[in-house]
């Protein structure tokens, strides 16, 4: 017998084809071993417990299935051939493999046996997969799991009416069915008859002549409910389809799926056969298992004739399946722009949504079809309507970075709904790095200040809350000074932007915020510390630590410590990194204080710069004490001892100068003090002496 109704059977739907795939693929990566070494291979496995097969059938007597899938409910290759699968791969060459071995050690002491078992008594599961080159497996397990026998399966002969059939011998098929004792009712496999096969090799004289000899099997169905007209339509059998029609086959017997034949007909797109059922009279309204319709799966394929074909025939524009998507929503979420002029002209809901609020134009915008948004905007679409997650086609637009959809969507879209929807399209642009569509939506006026709501904004565990925070993330530099240049606040966010550059060591970034009023000396409000919060992240970069202090990073507060000369209470750090170090300070520090200088710089990673961070500090203070544990940390290297001797009283009267004028000047007026070059670059700390210029 041939393996047709095989093939027939394993037909699988759209939504079971994920999950089969993944077992085929496993086996498909041993497609360069010969059989027998993929079975000495699966042996093995199976005794040792480190490899599963995939598919198991209940009962013994199933019809054989694979773990191969199918993008189509049926295969375009011969059912009696081997499966051709796009997850298989090419066979190579093995001849740089080790020898097979002669013989196999097994694990267990009870080997598999030499011949199956007898599926009548055999009390256990049967599994059945394929290999890579294409070889069916069969494999027998007992309750517990262990391996019973495994070899290849049985091919099974092809009965003589079977084969005529698939050949086209109409002649041979006529003498076999008109023989004495021959059951034209008898299925080779469950459900397939000779009608099926007929149908499927699309051999129209054997299967009228089937028909007159046995007239009651034009409607049997399948083991999935496939008729004999169903599985022509499938194998666009056009006249296997008028043989069948003519002979009294129902066209509106659906599968399990409930797909009838003029869907399966739509599926297919063919015109002739889509005709040929409805001059029969078959409902055009009839839906699948999903909700789908004929006119929404032709829809997909963006068929205008065959689409004027169903409307005449009665056809409903505005039916949903079970998603709430109608054959409008699906044209625009496919980009096919001639069946959606075809729906809209014919007075399909152009504003129609699907049952997660979206709309039409929210799907187009998402899938980046601008020709589709252009025509749904011409036809009155409504840009305002927000999809499942509040947002409104814009938002999609800019986050997915369409920049054409962008530009057509800014002018329509309501100001007041965006505000409304507790998010900026200029977050989602800058989230993504879309920087044509952050500037454009810059030059639109949309608010750079713009912050997410409370809700929003508790996605995120860092509470950021600006798209000028999510530049800075990122690393774009370039967006972050689009930004300010457009007049976005470095300071509204909790955690604050100069913060996660200090921390990133972004100096460009770190530059341009400072540049744009960056409060250096900002605090965390949920974990306070004595000193500006930034330079816990940035410590470690010495330059960019001694730039924040060059403009306007308090030093003072580095030298304030409650225990002062006392002993300082132990640290509870561990040896980790850095950042780990810092935030447990920050969350074990007494909340009624603040983290202290000298506790933030004691962590295990950055205690071995405690000398030369003190050194840069003390060229911006005046007279300060070092506390006992600052101390303890420059008496822990000889080289640090100058250090300690800078720090003693009396200060210089040039550093105590340079304090004072900065402090009466500021920093900003310094450039427009009437002073020698030499001694404005020593205000700024960019010189260590005033001697280089008079």
């Amino acid at each position: 017998m041939t393996v047709g109704p095989i093939m027939a059977s394993a037909g699988i739907s759209r939504s079971s084809s994920a999950g089969s795939s993944v077992a085929f693929e496993d086996y498909s990566l041993y497609s360069n071993l010969s059989d027998d070494e993929l079975l000495q291979l699966a042996i093995e496995r199976s005794l040792t417990e480190t490899h599963r097969i995939a598919s198991t059938d209940d009962s013994a007597t199933a019809p054989t299935t694979t773990a191969t899938t199918q993008t189509s409910r049926f295969q375009d290759n011969e059912p009696n051939q081997p499966n051709t699968n796009r997850y298989q791969r090419p066979k190579s060459s093995s001849q740089n493999l080790p020898a097979p071995q002669t013989s196999v050690q097994y694990s267990s002491p009870n080997p598999p046996i030499e011949k199956p078992p007898d599926l009548k008594t055999f009390n256990g599961t049967v599994s059945r997969f394929m290999t890579g080159s294409g070889k069916r497996m069969v494999a027998y397990y007992k309750t517990d799991g262990s391996l019973v026998h495994i070899a290849p399966e049985p091919e099974e002969e092809e009965e003589p009416l079977f084969r005529a059939i698939r050949e086209g011998n109409p002649s041979k098929v006529k003498a076999l069915a008109m023989c004495p004792g021959t059951n034209l009712m008898l299925p080779s496999k469950p459900g397939w008859l000779a009608v099926h096969q007929a149908a499927w090799f699309g051999q129209d004289s054997c299967l009228r002549m089937l028909l007159s000899a046995q007239p009651g099997m034009v409607n049997k169905r399948t083991s999935c409910g496939e008729t004999p007209l169903l599985v022509a339509v499938s194998r666009v059998q056009q006249g296997c389809v008028q043989v069948l029609l003519e002979n009294g086959a129902d066209p509106e017997i659906p599968n399990y799926e409930k797909e009838t034949p003029l869907y399966r007909a739509c599926e297919r797109s063919n015109g002739a056969i889509v005709a040929a059922l409805l001059n029969h009279k078959v409902g055009v309204n009839t839906r699948c298992i999903q909700g789908w319709t004929a006119l929404q799966e032709t829809v997909v394929r963006g068929n205008l004739e065959i689409c004027e074909m169903l409307l005449k025939a009665g056809a409903k524009l505005n039916l949903r399946n079970m998603y709430g998507i109608t054959p409008l929503f699906t044209a625009a979420q496919n980009g096919q722009l001639a069946t959606l002029r075809f729906l809209i002209k014919h007075g399909a809901d152009v504003n129609t949504q699907a049952d997660d609020g979206a709309t039409a134009l929210y799907e187009a915008a998402k899938m980046g079809h601008e020709d589709v948004v252009q025509l749904l905007l011409s036809q009155k679409g409504d840009p305002n309507k927000p999809g499942k997650t509040g947002m409104l086609p814009l938002h999609i637009a800019a986050q997915r970075g369409s920049d054409a959809i962008v530009s057509m969507l800014i002018p329509v879209t309501s100001r007041p709904r965006v505000r409304r929807t507790g998010i900026s399209p200029l977050h989602l642009a800058a989230e993504r790095n879309r920087d044509d569509a952050l500037e454009m939506l810059i030059d639109a006026g949309f608010d750079v200040n713009a912050q997410l709501s409370e809700e929003r904004m508790r996605l995120y565990e860092d509470r950021r809350s600006t798209a000028l925070y999510f530049s800075v993330i990122n690393n774009n530099i370039e967006a972050v000074r689009m930004l300010l240049t457009a007049g976005a606040d470095p300071n509204l966010d909790m955690f604050k932007p100069l913060m996660v550059a200090s921390r990133m060591g972004c100096i460009q970034i770190v530059k341009l915020l400072v540049e744009h009023d960056a409060d250096i000396n900002a605090a965390i409000p949920t974990h306070p510390t004595t000193f500006p919060a930034v330079y816990m992240f940035s410590m470690k970069y010495l330059p960019l630590f001694k730039y924040l202090l060059d403009h306007g990073g308090h030093a003072l507060p580095c030298f304030d410590c409650v225990y002062g000369n006392r002993p300082h209470p132990p640290l509870k750090t561990g040896q980790s990194n850095w950042n780990d170090d810092s935030d447990r300070i920050l969350t074990e520090a007494p909340l009624r204080r603040g983290v202290q200088f000298c506790e933030m710089i004691s962590v295990a990673t950055i205690s071995r710069w405690v000398g030369p961070i003190v050194d840069v500090l003390l060229d911006y203070v005046g007279h300060v004490t070092l506390c006992s544990r600052l101390m303890e940390h420059l008496d822990s290297y000889s080289g640090w001892s100058n250090i300690k001797e800078k720090a003693a009283p009396p200060r210089p009267l040039m550093q105590l100068c340079r304090l004072q004028i900065l402090q009466l000047v500021g920093r900003r007026k310094l450039k427009k003090l009437p002073l020698p070059g030499g001694l404005i670059r020593f205000l700024k700390h960019q010189e260590l002496s005033v001697d280089d210029e008079s």
